[in-house]
């Protein structure tokens, strides 16, 4: 469920501002609580644009889709072979496979922390380690929100992997 809620906070309010009792009112937008609605669909859209027009593409994969999409290419192949023809899973594919962004080097100290890490071969992770390969990440992948410890397994896994990935780049 979606809503959108703005306050208004004037001075002096006027009259279609002041509630019943004198206190400003909530001026709410349109509430979308069904995902099957039209007008769900519609803003889900709309952000989708707001959001992909605010970040940069990720590699190659989101520039295909872009090209796709300005030549109506993607509208076919959705109604051809329905919402789920595999856009998504190729896009993620490419993007991995050819991304635009280059990472930082790892300096010698990182290049030793990560040698010992991989080197005991744990499926454990203990905070500090975490905390260290946070360090790491961010410097490295450059991230405008720095990554923070979790407890989510799934993201801990995708850290050390991309880690993994750099640090193999090195040994080869």
């Amino acid at each position: 469920m979606f809503i959108v809620r703005t306050q208004v906070r004037i001075k002096t309010p006027t009259r279609n501002q002041v509630g019943v009792k004198g206190k400003i009112k909530d001026m709410t937008r349109k509430k979308i609580n069904d995902k099957r609605t039209k007008e769900y669909k519609e803003y889900m859209k709309s952000r989708e644009k707001e959001w992909a027009e605010s970040y940069p593409p990720k590699g190659l994969g989101d520039t295909v889709e872009k090209v796709l999409e300005a030549t109506g290419v993607a509208k076919v192949a959705k109604f051809l072979l329905g919402e789920d023809c595999g856009c998504d899973e190729r896009k993620e594919k490419l993007n991995k496979m050819f991304p635009y962004y280059k990472p930082l080097c790892l300096e010698e100290d990182e290049y030793n922390f990560l040698t010992e890490f991989f080197a005991k071969g744990s499926n454990q992770i203990k905070i500090q380690d975490q905390r260290d390969m946070l360090k790491i990440y961010n410097r490295v992948f450059r991230l405008k929100v720095p990554r923070t410890t979790t407890d989510c397994s799934s993201c801990v896994r995708e850290m050390v992997g991309n880690l993994k990935r750099l640090y193999k780049e090195y040994e080869d």
